[in-house]
């Protein structure tokens, strides 16, 4: 089994620095779609040693952002000589990911994808790193409990399961199906249409893995489309605690309590000298 990826990158360099040396665990070939303005991702990159492919067609034709387009360039840059994974830059694959991978029996006329945990914010992700709660274990458990899980897309009462953008992969010769569809000019729909294109039978779950879904703001399902249009939420980075109106009011009496002292100090200085200059 030979397996390229396929990541579009802009403005995500702060997720895809954590996301981008466990995916070289899993792929054989790695292309990394971004903008020739984002330089921290094009660095990130070249640090790791994987292809990095620059251009504007994000924006072609007044798009807002137009992520189908940026993965066609990554896709018609690769091989596709076996199979594809088009993955999103804020997803972490567990260890076992191309252990299992080699090991399951992929029909080559469908389309797979993953569940994935929801991880809120950089602490819980630094927290996760230093104590990790195992996904996989004693070659038996999948355990969903390191964070939450996401929802599934699944029209129970018609079309099925549909692996979305996050994670998808398939067999572009057997399936006969090299792009994406392009005409709609966000980063958001491309990704189930494309899905779509597969029969409700050809859709498929790999329930063995499960990836981690990097956030920076703790987004809801509802929140998850502010960066359709480009990047929007804040920097997955360290954002020191905010202080709780409790250790404000702490703050204030302590303030308070020296403010006062200060002053009774000063007070008693000024009477002693005020008793030495009339001879007391």
């Amino acid at each position: 089994m030979y397996i390229e990826a396929v990541i579009v990158c802009v403005d995500y360099s702060d997720f895809l620095a954590y996301t981008l040396p466990q995916a070289k665990l899993h792929f054989d070939y790695i292309v990394v779609v971004t903008t020739p303005a984002d330089k921290e991702t094009q660095q990130l990159c070249l640090h790791h040693n994987v292809e990095c492919l620059r251009t504007n067609a994000f924006y072609e034709d007044g798009d807002s952002f137009n992520k189908a387009k940026g993965i066609n360039e990554g896709l018609m840059y690769i091989s596709k000589r076996d199979w594809v994974v088009h993955m999103d830059a804020d997803i972490w694959l567990p260890a076992m990911t191309r252990t299992i991978m080699n090991k399951k029996d992929l029909d080559k006329r469908k389309i797979y994808g993953i569940d994935r945990l929801m991880c809120p914010d950089y602490d819980s992700w630094v927290k996760y790193l230093k104590r990790p709660r195992l996904v996989h274990d004693n070659w038996i458990f999948v355990h969903l409990n390191a964070f939450p899980i996401a929802s599934r897309v699944a029209d129970y009462n018609g079309d099925g399961y549909a692996p979305i953008g996050y994670f998808q992969m398939w067999h572009p010769q057997a399936s006969k199906t090299t792009l994406y569809p392009q005409h709609h000019g966000q980063a958001d729909r491309t990704d189930m249409m494309f899905a779509k294109g597969w029969a409700k039978k050809d859709r498929e779950l790999i329930p063995e893995i499960v990836g981690i879904h990097l956030d920076s703001e703790n987004a809801t399902m509802t929140e998850m489309g502010r960066n359709w249009k480009g990047r929007r939420t804040a920097p997955f980075s360290y954002s020191p605690a905010k202080p709780t109106r409790k250790w404000l009011r702490v703050v204030g009496w302590v303030l308070l309590g020296l403010a006062v002292g200060t002053a009774a100090t000063l007070a008693a200085v000024n009477w002693d000298r005020l008793m030495e200059m009339l001879g007391a």
